[in-house]
């Protein structure tokens, strides 16, 4: 597990690109369906219970929120999208927004899709999947929430998940998470580690500049 994540604190929020943080370094950004843990999981790997907002009404995540744990590196957490009760012209404004960040902010260089493992696969879902494809940067996604089933049915799920992208051809790696029991934490930290191009010695990294992210590796 690397700590470098419980540095994290809040930079800001922003319901369009102008007000965002420079587009320098990395970020890697968290997509997911509203209610599928997504405030949760970003709590739990940085070990803070308030960094992301966390609500019982789906949807109350409506901007890019930034969160920065080393210079140049940086979470974004995106607007969560299906289950709010909002109105269409506001749903059509987040998908705007998700869209401009996604296909004009350089320095992201990787998606978490998060998704609830009792309902995985969306069509909200596919649509980041076939983005990511499409622009071909790494994705790995968290089937949160497993701890509300079995530990077969869990394992059943990820490899339905897996089947069914057998198919995509961008670096696609996936897990399970819960939040609640604190598991999966190390598996996503490791995958972190990896789209920010961390070095085993994380001082001399943040010493030098960043190399680029090699998804043959």
């Amino acid at each position: 597990m690397n700590p470098i994540y419980h540095r994290a604190t809040f930079m800001n929020s922003s319901p369009s690109l102008e007000n965002t943080p420079d587009d320098v370094g990395r970020e890697v950004a968290f997509a997911g369906r509203s209610n599928a843990g997504k405030s949760s999981a970003i709590n739990t790997l940085t070990r803070q219970n308030h960094l992301a907002r966390i609500s019982k009404t789906p949807g109350r995540t409506q901007m890019l929120n930034f969160f920065q744990f080393a210079e140049r590196l940086r979470i974004v957490d995106l607007p969560g999208y299906g289950y709010a009760k909002v109105p269409e012209s506001v749903k059509l404004q987040w998908h705007r927004l998700m869209e401009s960040y996604l296909t004009k902010r350089e320095s992201l260089c990787g998606i978490v899709l998060v998704m609830d493992v009792r309902h995985p696969l969306t069509d909200f879902d596919w649509q980041m999947v076939e983005w990511c494809q499409h622009s071909g940067l790494p994705l790995h996604i968290l089937l949160t929430k497993a701890d509300k089933l079995t530990y077969g049915a869990a394992k059943n799920t990820l490899l339905q998940v897996q089947k069914a992208l057998a198919g995509v051809t961008m670096p696609v790696t996936l897990q399970l998470f819960s939040s609640l029991k604190k598991t999966g934490a190390d598996e996503i930290h490791a995958v972190l580690d990896k789209l920010y191009g961390l070095a085993e010695n994380e001082e001399d990294f943040l010493q030098t500049e960043n190399a680029p992210y090699d998804s043959s590796q």
